[in-house]
């Protein structure tokens, strides 16, 4: 599979991802009071941030038919 995630897409999946991983785990410890499915959401959707920013890879992206990797 080809990267299709580019520079400022992947920057602001790594930086959001990051701070979505940190509310859901504060959630799930019962440190920030948002609630427990909103914590379990919040972590899943950061880690799926965080794991497509990384590999440069989104199957959505790929389904829909959008590239915005800069080739050449």
């Amino acid at each position: 599979m080809e990267a299709n995630v580019g520079g400022f897409d992947r920057t602001a999946r790594l930086m959001l991802g990051s701070l979505l991983v940190v509310f859901g785990v504060g959630a799930l410890a019962d440190i920030l009071s948002l609630g427990t499915v909103v914590g379990a959401v919040a972590l899943v959707i950061g880690l799926v941030f965080l794991a497509t920013g990384m590999t440069r890879l989104c199957l959505l992206y790929q389904v829909v038919g959008v590239d915005t990797c800069r080739r050449r």
